[in-house]
């Protein structure tokens, strides 16, 4: 297939290694002291890569190549955070795990122990109104999350448009509370939402989903994309759409 690819001129590369450390999926290595694509399927040809290069030696160019696979870079980057991991003495643990060097840390994998936190408290012992956070998991943004994150399993899973919890005073409590939350926009985010949506539900034995969206109409795509992953899982899931307005409140 004709996709788009990342390409490296190595004559003008100089070795920093930047651009290795830029690529989240892995696809470039330093051999030789030079800047390589190691794999056509681990690119996906986004470009995170093009501004940390120092000496311009990386461009986006259209060419045939096999088709970006994400369960496989997912797969190589989870065997390859459990070696550094057990090189180090560690395990990967619900309570997190330190990242390995290299890569982008806002996609490193962590859970959060949601359920034992206690309610912050004053000195003489009463409740104080600061509510805690109720993220469970590390990341949450629909396009970083991997389909195969252990935390997915038997979850409840809530997908949230970016606005709602900006919009909604009693998010975390309300809606996050006991929650694996993945969130994105699909105004913003140029992707089809429900590919990936799809997968995470037929990887994983997911409880429940709850969509929550805001009003405007473009919110729509993220309601569209969660029932069409919802239909072609082919599993039945219990779900539910709230929509929030734009002065705060769920509508019935």
């Amino acid at each position: 297939m004709k996709r788009k690819i990342v390409e490296i001129d190595e004559t003008k590369c100089t070795g920093c290694g930047l651009c290795a450390n830029a690529c989240h999926e892995g696809a470039i290595a330093m051999v030789d002291g030079k800047a390589k694509l190691v794999k056509d399927d681990y690119c996906d040809g986004m470009g995170d890569c093009l501004p940390e290069c120092p000496a311009g030696a990386i461009k986006i160019v259209e060419r045939e190549a096999v088709a970006y696979d994400e369960k496989a870079v997912q797969q190589r980057k989870m065997a390859k955070m459990q070696e550094l991991m057990k090189s180090d003495g560690m395990a990967l643990h619900p309570e997190g795990h330190t990242p390995p060097p290299g890569g982008c840390p806002g996609k490193t994998m962590r859970q959060f122990n949601r359920v034992a936190a206690p309610l912050p408290t004053r000195q003489d012992n009463s409740q104080l109104l600061t509510p805690n956070s109720q993220l469970s998991q590390w990341p949450c943004q629909i396009r970083l999350v991997p389909a195969t994150a252990p935390f997915f399993k038997g979850a409840k899973l809530l997908i949230a448009a970016d606005c709602t919890a900006y919009a909604y005073a009693n998010f975390h409590q309300e809606f996050m509370r006991g929650k694996v939350t993945i969130v994105g926009c699909p105004k913003l985010d140029p992707v089809d939402y429900s590919e990936k949506l799809t997968e995470i539900l037929r990887e994983n034995d997911i409880k429940s989903v709850t969509i929550v969206r805001m009003e405007v109409p473009c919110c729509g795509g993220l309601e569209m994309a969660a029932k069409k992953a919802l239909q072609a899982s082919g599993k039945f899931i219990p779900w539910q759409v709230v929509t929030i307005s734009l002065d705060g409140r769920i509508l019935e």
